[in-house]
Formats: C-alpha cells, sequence, structure tokens
C-alpha cells in the first residue's frame, strides 16, 4: 500500500514564489478511496463553483452528478470510453459538466461559454483540494451517448466528466496506470505559453 502523504508531496507542484499552495496541491489522480463524499462538502463544492467568472454573468454552467451506484452515476460511467471506465468506476462521484449556448435573455449565442464552465470546473477542483479531495477531469467519453441518456437539450454542450472523491492506492490501479501516478507533475516553461508578440516570449 502506498504512503498517500509521501505520493501528495511527490505531486505537489514545483516551488513557483508567490503561487497559492492550493494550486500547487491540485493534480489529477485515478485511484480514489471508496468513502462517501458527505453532502456538504459536495455543496459546499458547487458553492464555490458557481462563483466562476462568466460573460455578463450569465452563469451557463450545469452540473449532473452521479453517486456511486445510482442512475445518474451508471449513466455518466457508460458514456466513457474503457480505459477511464476501469479506473473512474473507483471514484464515489461522477459529474457531468454542461454550458448552455445561447444567453437566456435574448437567445443570442454565448461565445464564451465553454471557457466560462472551465473557469467553474477549475474553482470546483481548487475547493476539493480545500477540502482534503481530488478532481480527475477527462475528455474521454461519447459525449452523444451522454446526450441521449439524459436528454440534453440541442442548445446545451457537453463539456468533460469529472471524477471527485478521496486519494486512494495508486496499487489498486492497472501497471500501465501506476506509472502515471507515481510519476512527478511537469509544466512547460512561461517561456513556452506567455508572449508579447506571436513566438515572442514575454519578459517574466
Amino acid at each position: 500500500m502506498a504512503d498517500l502523504q509521501s505520493l501528495e508531496l511527490l505531486k505537489r507542484g514545483a516551488a513557483a514564489a508567490g503561487v497559492e499552495e492550493l494550486i500547487l496541491r491540485r493534480w489529477s489522480p485515478r485511484a480514489f478511496a471508496g468513502c462517501d463524499v458527505p453532502a456538504a462538502d459536495l455543496k459546499v463544492i458547487f458553492e464555490a463553483a458557481g462563483w466562476a467568472a462568466s460573460s455578463f454573468n450569465e452563469q451557463p454552467w450545469r452540473f449532473l452528478v452521479g453517486r456511486n451506484g445510482d442512475e445518474t452515476y451508471q449513466k455518466i460511467l457508460g458514456s466513457l470510453i474503457e480505459f477511464n471506465q476501469l479506473w473512474a468506476k473507483g471514484a464515489p462521484v461522477l459529474i457531468l459538466s454542461l454550458a448552455a449556448t445561447v444567453f437566456h435573455g435574448n437567445g443570442r449565442p454565448n461565445g464564451s461559454a465553454m471557457h466560462d464552465l472551465g473557469a467553474a470546473t477549475a474553482y470546483l477542483s481548487l475547493q476539493a483540494i480545500a477540502l482534503g479531495l481530488h478532481t480527475h477531469s477527462m475528455a474521454g467519453f461519447d459525449k452523444q451517448k451522454a446526450r441521449e441518456a439524459f436528454g440534453v437539450p440541442d442548445d446545451f454542450e457537453i463539456g468533460v466528466v469529472t471524477a471527485l472523491g478521496y486519494l486512494g492506492d495508486p496499487s489498486t490501479l492497472l501497471d500501465k496506470m501506476q506509472a502515471q501516478e507515481l510519476a512527478p507533475r511537469i509544466r512547460k516553461p512561461l517561456t513556452e505559453t506567455v508572449f508579447k508578440g506571436w513566438g515572442t516570449p514575454f519578459d517574466l
């Protein structure tokens, strides 16, 4: 059995002056413990998501939430590709995120809807870390299958599926997943992502 405290230290983001500890502690495990997430914690997590910024304060995000064993959970799990099903079935909570693609007041397209959904999901993930939980968002699922399973209207775009729960033992995963679970995290240098002109790094 892995030492989960040591694993958390290994996965902590490299020290960066001024970056909040909560951000450095966020990572995306595949091994989850089987214990349930209290309803009170879920409420706090989604309250946090609701405070994300959004265009015209539209708050286009919607979340379908399933607890392991209920119908919603099974529908979300059933939409995942086989690789993701192998590990995600151990998470106590699965969340399907969606965004309204038109403004409710005038019916015009909301070009920022998916950006705003991403912001809400980031808030959700950071609040989960603050509560001692972890999330792992994934794009590997059949969006059309999920849309049909829940009868999602055409004016909503499906985002990602997010697994949520307490960190579990990596030894419960397949070998190829364990290697990723136990490897340090890396990020691209800012010279590759922050520019003052296209391809010209910003001076930081």
